[in-house]
């Protein structure tokens, strides 16, 4: 068994928690919010990540022939909700990511409750994303994903 501190702390230096967007024509709202928790590793240092897989008892693993890495991810909000995050409320990130961390709760918690359904819900889910994850890379931008909101 793996020590959740040893958890959190591996996933302080090599995780992550984002929200993705992808415009969906065919949903009534026209795009996406999809959460979702991942660790990735070189291939030959990767062991952690089947541990971490088995000691949250979800997810998958996948494997990036590109950048020879392996991805452990979370991405089934139900999942997130009552497995994932109450991981990390018992065993606390140390470093600033924990503040990644909470706005990725808010906006699990903000799912849950259906907010992404609804235009306003939506927004809020937007704003709360772009101030997290800020040196990382966007596929979009926000004015492009409020021009896609169809409701």
């Amino acid at each position: 068994m793996i020590d959740p501190n040893y958890i959190s702390g591996y996933v302080d230096g090599e995780g992550s928690f984002l929200v993705s967007f992808s415009p969906r024509e065919k949903l009534s709202i026209g795009l996406e919010a999809r959460p979702s928790f991942s660790v990735s590793q070189r291939e030959d240092r990767s062991e952690v990540l089947d541990l971490m897989q088995s000691y949250f008892d979800c997810g998958f693993i996948r494997y990036s022939k590109r950048d020879r890495n392996r991805r452990y991810e979370v991405r089934n909000l139900k999942d997130l909700n009552k497995v994932v995050i109450p991981h990390f409320r018992k065993f606390p990130l140390l470093s600033s990511k924990i503040k990644d961390f909470e706005v990725f709760t808010q906006i699990c918690d903000l799912m849950q409750n259906e907010q992404h359904r609804t235009r306003d819900g939506f927004i809020n889910i937007i704003n709360l994303a772009i101030s997290m994850n800020i040196g990382g890379s966007r596929r979009y931008d926000k004015k492009y994903l409020l021009s896609k909101l169809k409701i």
